[in-house]
């Protein structure tokens, strides 16, 4: 069964209901009607908040949430007009079970509609985002390559265990998880192979239970006959499905290089870590990815018992 027909097989199952904040984009239009007509959710594109009845209740979640920003009714029902914060605040309320934004604004702004609406989830502290690249049957998580541009070790670890925890829900198998470096296993030194060691002792104390190692590089990690060569006894090196790279330039290049040269699918940026679901959109977004991305916040939400039943 291939990726996408995983998503939208449990997708179908989970019935939940995503909200479309820019319901007056024409993608957005045309994408709510094909997630109707799958079935992979009920979708909600959103016109204005000032008529909308779930306003008040939006109006006293986000000054409950954020009293220092928002210290009185005007003011939040002023920020509310944005569609993403209001869409994220629909959310955060109950009115919805996921969000899927951004096709209209950088990727910024969804994460702190996110941040101000439902926050982290428990245990992570950093906000980071997978893309799920895919080739007939073969599923990779690379991560981070959307939010972090120079992620700490502490960082690194919070990223590979949110790509692991939401690989088990989304893709439905284990995680194998590889720190990806320019050295395997002490083949080279400097600050930052230290880097990338450090991200891996935190990770392996945050998740014992997920087979981790690094620092590795890209072959080693994915080729057994390199693996065997470069890091022998290695339970991860030749067999990683989620590759957690050092930092945002070597992510984002990364999987745009294997998407154009090596004809693998892109899904996402899908965000992670936070403790409900809320999608972003590149601004170059089709029909397609949003229908794509929806289907995956809907897996995030029925899969951490969070939304209807």
């Amino acid at each position: 069964m291939s990726l996408r027909d995983r998503l939208y097989e449990e997708a179908r199952r989970a019935k939940r209901r995503v909200v479309l904040p820019e319901g007056g984009d024409p993608r957005i239009q045309a994408a709510a009607q094909r997630i109707t007509a799958l079935g992979t959710g009920v979708a909600e594109p959103l016109g204005p908040p000032a008529g909308d009845p779930r306003l008040p209740d939006c109006v006293a979640h986000l000054r409950a949430r954020r009293p220092d920003r928002f210290p009185s009714d005007a003011m939040a029902r002023d920020a509310l007009h944005h569609p993403l914060l209001f869409g994220a605040c629909l959310v955060g309320i109950g009115a919805a079970d996921a969000m899927v934004g951004g096709v209209d604004a950088p990727t910024g702004d969804t994460i702190r509609a996110a941040l101000w609406a439902v926050g982290m989830a428990p245990g992570i502290t950093t906000v980071s985002g997978t893309f799920y690249m895919v080739r007939a049957d073969r599923t990779l998580s690379f991560t981070d390559c959307a939010v972090v541009p120079q992620p700490t070790p502490e960082q690194l670890a919070q990223s590979a265990l949110a790509a692991a925890t939401d690989r088990r829900r989304i893709v439905g198998d284990e995680p194998v998880v590889a720190f990806l470096s320019y050295s395997t296993k002490g083949s080279a030194a400097g600050p930052p192979v230290d880097h990338v060691r450090a991200g891996v002792e935190l990770f392996r104390r945050l998740a014992p239970e997920v087979r981790c190692d690094g620092e590795l590089q890209g072959d080693a990690a994915l080729a057994v006959d390199v693996a065997e060569r470069k890091a022998p006894g290695s339970a991860v090196a030749g067999r990683a499905n989620v590759l957690v790279f050092p930092d945002l330039d070597s992510g984002n290049i990364a999987y745009k290089l294997v998407q154009r040269l090596g004809d693998w699918e892109a899904v996402g940026p899908i965000l992670q870590g936070l403790a409900r679901p809320i999608a972003d959109l590149s601004r170059g977004a089709t029909v397609d990815d949003i229908v794509d991305t929806a289907a995956v916040a809907v897996l995030q939400a029925k899969e951490s018992g969070w939304g209807s039943r």
